[in-house]
């Protein structure tokens, strides 16, 4: 992580540990969920991107809550801020799954369930990047995203990596 980075986490259940293993990084801030809500995780990095034009972004990003406010890449790419987008795509709204249990649901029926899943259809968050011009590329293995990711830090401008966890 470049030093002086800022990180817009809205990963959810996907980056619980990221910040813990961020520990010995570079001196860095740490935007995180606040609760309550999903969808701010795109919106926040631009945020920060036009408040800290000289600094890297980076939005690690789950796949459903991003879906709420996904336009955000767009404004990304007209205003070239300088944000590396991380896509964690499990293909669930999995922090909704969490939220049933939390309100006493034990056993949800499938139509609840297939609204929380992802996969039909899939997400291709790596064409939805482009198509807002966003550059993007796809991560199915730890060394494909290691690769993306020091390739888009040492970019300027947006780039999108997708993270598929399977």
């Amino acid at each position: 992580m470049p030093e002086n980075a800022i990180v817009s986490d809205e990963g959810a259940t996907q980056s619980a540990n990221v910040m813990n293993m961020s520990a010995g990084a570079k001196p860095h801030d740490w935007l995180q969920l606040t609760g309550g809500a999903i969808g701010q995780g795109l919106p926040l990095a631009v945020g920060a991107a036009v408040a800290c034009p000289n600094r890297k972004v980076i939005a690690l990003q789950a796949d459903g809550s991003g879906m709420y406010t996904l336009q955000a890449l767009w404004t990304m790419a007209s205003e070239n801020l300088d944000i590396t987008t991380i896509v964690i795509n499990n293909g669930s709204y999995a922090i909704l799954n969490i939220e049933l249990l939390r309100v006493g649901v034990q056993n949800p029926g499938p139509k609840a369930l297939s609204m929380l899943d992802l996969s039909n259809p899939s997400l291709n968050w790596t064409q939805i990047s482009e198509g807002m011009g966003v550059p993007a590329v796809r991560a199915k293995t730890a060394e494909d995203f290691r690769s993306a990711l020091v390739a888009a830090l040492a970019q300027k401008g947006p780039r999108l990596i997708e993270a598929i966890l399977e």
